[in-house]
């Protein structure tokens, strides 16, 4: 499938060379942008090998946009279009996805871009596309629309203000916004919260770090893996991942853990809940290049020391235990850990909450948390 005009082509990615350029596009995009993040590009290239376990439940097309030039061929855009089997399989209707969407500031690119994904999608049986998700909403997804102004939290998306401008002129539509609350640590949290954790304590509920090495990490990696399936099944556009996908994700993060910012929630030996939060290595990260090699370690190590924020993931408590107050019980300790003698931490993110979510709002509202980002899933009919 090529769509071509007088000044570039879209074509499929389907060799090493178109891969590589294909890799290489949010380096021109984002080259004067000073908030930009580069990406693992490892990371990035693992999640189009063969052995991705996405692959077992569905399928992908990547596409790039290559502009002939006078000092010869240019990627200029990328996009890729996926099927997810398990979203389809829940949610009842064939729903496509794009993501991985980067283009330069020209509006016929991004629609050739769009347009081809969409085509593809069609072809595979679909009547919806959503966007942007890459694979599911577990991974990178969502348009920043409204907070540029500063760099993004680690593992949170990020964009050139036009991307949305040039998607809404497409004609698609709002799917469903989420929010990043900025939340400083300069003041206490409301004396609620504290009472709160007694009470937690009182009903019998305990609390505990979670752990970061051998068989312990292992353990409550699986643990906190069937409290979030259980806790988050009913999340919009979400899909479960397998133990071995989360397992997966968890190892790679296990050395980034610090343990003070994540307290786990325990009754009569069983996990009920968990404060899931990451020191924001974006800080070391935009110093590697995306390259974690020997000289990109040493950046990354010396950089780590003026990390000073953090980003909270989630908040989990099984809806049993909420009268024993262990979601307040929780927000309490882990503020509490980062703000604790020796820890650096200023501000922390709450991210990302989708709009309709009341009640997680109500409680980072109730904490003092303030929407700081806020950001888009699109759709349109095919």
């Amino acid at each position: 499938m090529i769509t071509q005009t007088a000044t570039f082509e879209i074509c499929p990615v389907t060799s090493t060379a178109h891969n590589k350029m294909f890799l290489d596009v949010p380096s021109r995009i984002y080259a004067n942008d000073p908030h930009w993040v580069p990406p693992i590009i490892d990371s990035i290239a693992k999640q189009f090998a063969p052995t991705n376990p996405f692959l077992k439940y569905g399928k992908l097309q990547q596409f790039i946009a290559i502009s002939q030039q006078a000092n010869g061929s240019q990627a200029v855009g990328r996009i890729v279009a996926a099927v997810n089997q398990r979203l389809i399989d829940r949610e009842g209707e064939n729903v496509g996805l794009f993501g991985f969407f980067e283009c330069i500031e020209d509006f016929t690119i991004a629609q050739a871009l769009l347009d081809t994904a969409c085509k593809w999608l069609r072809s595979q049986g679909m009547t919806i596309v959503r966007g942007p998700i890459d694979f599911s909403t577990h991974n990178n997804c969502l348009f920043l629309v409204d907070g540029f102004d500063s760099p993004p939290m680690v593992m949170m998306p990020y964009n050139p203000p036009y991307y949305p401008e040039f998607i809404e002129r497409d004609g698609w539509h709002k799917a469903k916004d989420a929010y990043a609350y900025n939340f400083p640590l300069d003041k206490p949290l409301p004396v609620e919260f504290e009472k709160a954790y007694r009470i937690a304590c009182k009903s019998g509920v305990s609390f505990r770090p979670i752990k970061t090495k051998g068989d312990g990490f292992e353990q409550d990696v699986k643990s906190i893996y069937q409290l979030f399936n259980t806790a988050f099944a009913n999340n919009w556009s979400s899909t479960p991942r397998s133990q071995a996908e989360f397992l997966e994700e968890a190892r790679d993060l296990q050395n980034l853990v610090d343990p003070d910012v994540f307290p786990i929630a325990e009754y009569d030996g069983k996990m009920i809940g968990f404060w899931m939060s990451l020191p924001d290595y974006n800080i070391a990260l935009k110093h590697v290049n995306g390259k974690l090699n020997w000289l990109g370690i040493l950046k990354f190590l010396w950089y780590r020391r003026q990390i000073d924020q953090g980003r909270v993931i989630a908040i989990c408590s099984l809806p049993e235990y909420r009268r024993k107050m262990v979601s307040l019980a929780l927000i309490y300790l882990g503020m509490r850990g980062g703000i604790q003698k020796g820890k650096p931490y200023k501000r922390a993110e709450l991210s990302w909450v989708f709009e309709d979510n009341f009640p997680s709002r109500k409680l980072i509202e109730a904490s003092g948390g303030k929407i700081y980002k806020t950001y888009r899933i699109y759709e349109k009919a095919l």
